[in-house]
């Protein structure tokens, strides 16, 4: 039996401003936060828009192994469409870059990743709605004020 490797078409860079984080609680697992989206960009060959703050967050999620940022947003498109985002994770699973992270520093991108299966949900009939079917990449780093997304799309 033989397996081919999907390839992968870059779709966009999402680059998103965050706020200082906000405690919410505490849970068994650890302290959970959200971080303030204000803003972004959304830059690719075709995909391009805006960022949307409102009503979305990221959610930290801290552990004494694993740190994990969940995103959810909405891009408004050059095109006026509203996309909608989730699904990422952030994760290290390094002490070093949990506290690097927890202070707000950047970390080696070698060293994190986030979850393989974000999703962008489009509206149906519009022209991003193929992208609602599509298994998705992102890759990343976390600065001080800002996420930086690389997303890909597997063919």
């Amino acid at each position: 039996m033989s397996f081919s490797v999907p390839s992968l078409t870059f779709l966009a860079t999402i680059s998103v401003r965050v706020g200082e984080p906000i405690e919410i609680g505490s849970t068994s697992a650890g302290v959970r936060r959200i971080i303030p989206i204000l803003g972004g960009k959304v830059e690719g060959p075709e995909l391009r828009g805006t960022v949307l703050p409102a009503g979305a967050d990221y959610q930290l999620l801290r552990t004494a192994t694993l740190t994990e940022l969940e995103a959810k947003y909405a891009i408004e498109t050059d095109g006026g469409e509203r996309l909608y985002v989730n699904n990422f994770g952030l994760r290290s699973g390094s002490e070093a870059d949990i506290a690097a992270l927890l202070r707000g520093e950047p970390v080696d991108p070698a060293r994190i990743y986030f979850r393989c299966a974000p999703r962008i949900e489009a509206p149906a009939g519009g022209a991003w709605a193929w992208l609602s079917s599509r298994i998705l990449i992102g890759t990343g780093i976390r600065l001080p004020d800002e996420v930086r997304l690389e997303i890909s799309v597997v063919e």
